[in-house]
């Protein structure tokens, strides 16, 4: 594994990562924040997954999660999106390909050979990230747009994996969504069958999930129409599943609506993963 880059960041370790990954067939670059508390012993886990066009970059410098992190002795792992890189299938649009492998294993040619960001997020990167020092083993996921799809549908899918889940405006009926149903159709294809266990809405209807959940929704958000926070919502009614949905007044769909619940989201990781 390559570093690519390490800073100092509230008392912590701030890292960059390189390595050749055999799930996606080419290099694939990702981010370990990791708290001073982790010099003493290992430390729980927080992943964010980014949204369409991120890499992992964006939130690492633009989501405010190391200072919170360091208050509350928590690791935090920035994945990139996609696979990328020459030989990596592409598209013009920026919510297909590189940028955009929304959480799945592609099923379909060109995308199948490289995008495998399901598999890559819960064994390839989970395995790579536990050998580091100062790693525990109790891990919780979070993420933002299309991360929060993926951060919900990973966790439904693998309640064993995790321990705590929370999500920054989530896809969260994709099935039912122009961000969801083009995305869904090119990487599995056109049987909509295979398409629900990408669905956290028809995840939380058939399995639930074994604790609770905290959702923060901008009621500004440029893309309420594609995120669909109603349907999950409902979901949540339904089931009676425990769990909190959250209308931020004013808030759209940027890092400035993430970077103000960062530090919420973080205390509430860490106070269910302690």
């Amino acid at each position: 594994m390559e570093i690519v880059s390490e800073n100092r960041s509230f008392g912590g370790t701030q890292g960059v990562y390189r390595h050749a990954s055999e799930t996606c067939g080419c290099d694939m670059t990702f981010a370990v924040y990791l708290p001073p508390q982790a010099k003493v012993g290992p430390v729980p886990v927080l992943w964010y997954l980014s949204g369409l066009t991120c890499t992992h970059e964006n939130a690492m410098t633009k989501g405010g999660f190391q200072e919170h992190a360091a208050k509350h002795g928590l690791a935090v792992v920035f994945p990139d999106t996609s696979p990328r890189g020459e030989g990596v299938a592409n598209d013009e649009a920026y919510d297909l390909g590189q940028g955009a492998g929304f959480y799945v294993n592609a099923k379909r040619d060109p995308w199948k050979p490289h995008y495998r960001m399901y598999d890559y997020v819960v064994s390839e990167l989970r395995g790579i990230v536990s050998g580091m020092d100062g790693i525990g083993d109790r891990h919780g996921i979070t993420g933002h747009s299309m991360g929060g799809h993926g951060a919900l549908t990973i966790a439904m899918r693998n309640p064993e994996l995790y321990d705590s889940l929370s999500a920054f405006a989530p896809i969260a009926h994709p099935t039912q969504s122009d961000w969801g149903r083009k995305q869904l159709s090119a990487y599995l294809g056109d049987d909509e069958g295979c398409w629900a266990e990408h669905d956290s809405t028809l995840l939380l209807e058939e399995h639930g999930w074994k604790s609770d959940i905290l959702v923060d929704q901008g009621a500004s958000d440029q893309f309420l129409d594609l995120l669909k926070p109603e349907a999950l919502a409902a979901a949540i009614a339904k089931r009676r599943q425990p769990g909190t949905v959250r209308m931020q007044a004013g808030y759209d769909h940027s890092y400035f609506f993430v970077n103000s619940f960062a530090g919420d989201h973080v205390a509430w990781h860490a106070e269910r993963l302690k």
